[in-house]
């Protein structure tokens, strides 16, 4: 039963950090001039809402082992690629805008997208509705997480129970990441 306690005591911090830690994001993009100015939703030239997205030419998913979690999705740079459970695959559709993509920044392409180790045919793109061209695997559309600062990272595993790492057949790992100091929620 303590074991219980300490484990909600636990997620419940990681929750509580995760508002903090959105909130200096916020603070810290509308200081630097990176907040765009309009606010709303979806609007806009979008040109805030790119701003820490995996964006090039041509973008490459790859598979890499991320401790416990087994083999995820990266992007070229290695880093950890999400779903998030408000957004669908059948038919895809994009729900993670405005401060939510700050936080996670979509993985976008511009161009070509090649893949390692993940089924070419389960990878295509959905046009968002700010401009950008979103990377999806199995119609789910991928996110990075702005916390993940190195590659392999998986900070944003499991966060508010909506945000999941995925498997190189677009489903999501549910295995709990291990808690890194310092390291805190900022889902939607």
């Amino acid at each position: 039963m303590l074991a219980i306690r300490h484990i909600r005591h636990i997620r419940h911090i990681r929750h509580i950090r995760g508002y903090a830690a959105t909130g200096a994001a916020v603070l810290a993009l509308t200081l630097s001039g990176c907040g765009g100015g309009g606010g709303g939703s979806g609007g806009g030239d979008g040109s805030a809402k790119s701003t820490g997205s995996t964006a090039s030419a041509t973008a490459t998913l790859n598979t890499a082992e991320v401790g416990k979690l087994g083999t995820v999705v990266t992007d070229s740079k290695g880093y950890v690629l999400y779903r998030f459970d408000a957004d669908s695959a059948n038919p895809t559709r994009v729900s993670c805008y405005d401060t939510c993509a700050q936080v996670w920044p979509p993985a976008t392409a511009q161009g070509g997208v090649t893949a390692n180790g993940v089924d070419k045919s389960l990878v295509s793109t959905v046009k968002r509705t700010d401009g950008g061209t979103q990377l999806t695997l199995a119609g789910w559309p991928l996110y990075r997480y702005a916390e993940d600062d190195k590659p392999k990272e998986a900070h944003g595993q499991g966060v508010d129970g909506t945000w999941f790492a995925v498997t190189p057949t677009g489903a999501k790992i549910t295995t709990t990441a291990p808690a890194s100091p310092g390291t805190g929620g900022g889902g939607y």
